[in-house]
């Protein structure tokens, strides 16, 4: 039943969160798009629509959700030997689950083979919130695999795992979005939140600049390991997004995005 009433929530949430960010994009746009709405939203509703069925396919094998089940069926993994109260769990839960996400975010950056799935999302010449939609399907797997061995190693319950998921992607689509926010809230939010002008750093052609700000929730991690860059040297209005080596109409097209880890 957890499961079941927490699985119609990951998707209803995101999906009008996606709505209301994409209408306030429309108003309070951040920046103009180079490559436009289409067929950028197209290729991205497509990575999304393939995901969907790798993801139904992993279900089989394994999942985020069974994960949790096995281990607290299994009485397996830290959280199951402290036996803390439930919302300490699950706070603990939430901050180790978020640095695991920046760090496999930080290993994307570093590791060649790894980086060839996650360049698919740099890609992208325009940042807006279906860009939180972009990812390879190869990284999809990697991802999937490397959390769910996680969650089954602290034995984080099953209603928190799920929720981290929502709370995950729901981040995602916040920080990715194209909205302008007001200066001094954005410099609030981002002391305990990754902003969307703090991620759209991360999106700089600029090397050096994509190897900062890692996380896709809570900001304290990059500024513990030094990894934190407040804006693009060339200031944010100013800054080209994507790679350096795509800068055409390639990176709006669905088959090539596909093939672009075996290229």
């Amino acid at each position: 039943m957890i499961k079941a009433g927490l699985g119609i929530y990951a998707i209803a949430i995101p999906a009008l969160l996606l709505f209301v960010l994409a209408g306030a994009e429309y108003i309070w746009p951040r920046r103009p798009l180079v490559l436009g709405r289409y067929p950028r939203w197209r290729t991205h509703v497509l990575f999304f629509a393939t995901n969907a069925v790798v993801g139904k396919i992993l279900s089989f094998f394994i999942v985020i959700g069974v994960a949790a089940t096995w281990a607290s069926t299994h009485r397996f993994g830290a959280l199951n030997i402290l036996s803390w109260p439930f919302w300490a769990e699950a706070l603990m839960a939430f901050v180790v689950l978020d640095f695991v996400v920046w760090f496999q975010h930080f290993a994307m950056h570093r590791l060649p083979f790894l980086w060839r799935m996650h360049a698919v999302h740099h890609s992208d010449r325009d940042l807006d919130v279906t860009t939180a939609l972009r990812f390879h399907p190869f990284e999809l797997i990697v991802s999937t695999f490397y959390k769910s061995a996680i969650v089954a190693l602290l034995g984080v319950p099953l209603a928190v795992a799920l929720a981290f998921e929502l709370w995950l992607n729901a981040n995602a689509l916040f920080n990715h979005s194209n909205i302008r926010l007001p200066k001094n809230l954005d410099r609030m939010l981002r002391i305990f939140f990754v902003t969307p002008d703090m991620h759209l750093v991360h999106h700089s052609v600029i090397v050096a600049e994509q190897k900062t700000n890692f996380g896709f929730a809570l900001s304290i991690w990059d500024r513990l390991f030094a990894t934190y860059c407040a804006v693009s040297t060339v200031g944010a209005d100013n800054q080209k997004i994507g790679l350096s080596q795509f800068e055409d109409q390639r990176p709006s097209a669905f088959v090539w995005s596909m093939k672009q880890p075996l290229t």
